[in-house]
């Protein structure tokens, strides 16, 4: 319950802005970053991300820790914004791997309309910082929503995170990427989440993220053997 309370005030913070005052998000991870990089030990891989990834953490936590993970998950955020932060939320810290999930908020509008080839251009963008830096990139597919609980005014977002996660798709395949299709897994016939899997039809209930977390550990154990 106390968790559940928490993201609701997660999300009203998101959406009436007090999160907006750090735009690229910067502050968020600092103090955590800094004491990783103080101690000279690195993290396994990093999961870079946006709500979906930030709950993640809160809900499962001993998925980051037994297996020397870390979530640097930020609600609202757009692939750009993750972009400006990957080095010192990923680069910085050193990790094996990192996993980015990326592309809701985009669809979403949040901040303003973003084409879905620039949603795509920024996830690119990642991949290639990391592999410059000796990090295996891993890409997720934008889980699905068929409608946003905070934006119910845009249409048909399903279709547009399905076009966008084929590009991705088709990217790490090209490039010998791991791809972890969470949305293939998840979304039922109206290409959203089922009630049985999310409060609110675009965040992961508890239940669900076992589910990601056996195709995360899976997917993560192929790139790590490459």
């Amino acid at each position: 319950m106390r968790k559940t309370t928490f993201i609701i005030i997660l999300l009203t913070m998101w959406f009436s802005g007090t999160a907006q005052k750090d735009w690229f998000g910067f502050s968020r991870y600092k103090a955590a970053n800094d004491s990783i990089i103080a101690s000279g030990a690195s993290p396994e891989v990093v999961f870079i991300g946006n709500s979906i990834t930030e709950i993640w953490a809160i809900y499962h936590p001993e998925f980051f820790t037994s297996h020397n993970y870390c979530g640097r998950g930020i609600g609202g955020q757009t692939s750009s914004q993750m972009l400006v932060r990957f080095t010192a939320d990923v680069i910085d810290l050193h990790p094996k791997a990192v996993v980015i999930m990326a592309g809701t908020n985009d669809v979403a509008h949040n901040d303003y309309w973003v084409e879905p080839d620039k949603v795509v251009d920024n996830i690119i963008a990642m991949c290639q910082l990391a592999q410059a830096n000796g990090i295996i990139p891993i890409i997720s597919s934008i889980p699905p929503c068929s409608e946003f609980p905070w934006k119910k005014e845009i249409c048909n977002p399903g279709q547009t995170i399905i076009d966008i996660n084929k590009r991705l798709k088709a990217y790490a395949e090209a490039n010998g990427i791991v791809y972890i299709d969470y949305h293939a897994a998840l979304a039922d016939e109206n290409l959203g989440l089922p009630k049985a899997l999310s409060d609110d039809g675009c965040h992961p209930n508890p239940d669900t993220y076992f589910t990601m977390e056996e195709m995360a550990l899976e997917s993560i154990r192929v790139a790590l053997k490459r």
